[in-house]
């Protein structure tokens, strides 16, 4: 049996109306860059390539706060060691479940898993025409035919 990705399992923790706001920025964007030049939508997608998805994010939100409580642990009180335990269970949870207690918060904030990332940045390499096959499609038919497809 398939495991499900990360996005799928991001997705499923995350309130509906949150995807559904993700999803429309994306869509939204694809339209907004349609009537724009070349060089605009190549500058665009140089962003998207290089843009943190939520699992970057969260490992290194994770490293940063367990070293920090190492580094507290060694100099402070020995007692910071339990910040590194607690992170690392949080890291767990969302390997296993693809949610965490921070992982509402980043999806509110706006953080994309790389599924939701690609999509935008294949829709804009379709107007480009990088995807002949796919035809000479209005920007929405682009984005529901790209939306439909697992990346």
């Amino acid at each position: 049996m398939a495991q499900p990705s990360d996005m799928e399992r991001v997705r499923a923790n995350t309130p509906a109306e949150i995807n559904w706001r993700i999803d429309r920025q994306i869509e939204d964007s694809v339209r907004r860059y349609a009537s724009e030049p070349k060089d605009v939508i190549l500058r665009r997608i140089w962003e998207l390539e290089r843009e943190w998805d939520i699992e970057r994010v969260l490992q290194l939100m994770a490293s940063s706060v367990s070293l920090t409580g190492i580094l507290l642990s060694g100099i402070r009180d020995k007692r910071w060691i339990v910040l590194p335990a607690v992170v690392l269970s949080f890291l767990f949870l969302h390997a296993v479940q693809g949610w965490c207690p921070p992982v509402p918060v980043l999806r509110r904030l706006g953080v994309r898993t790389r599924e939701e990332i690609d999509r935008e940045r294949y829709a804009l390499k379709v107007l480009l025409g990088d995807f002949p096959t796919i035809g000479n499609l209005p920007p929405g038919a682009v984005y529901s035919r790209l939306a439909s497809y697992s990346v």
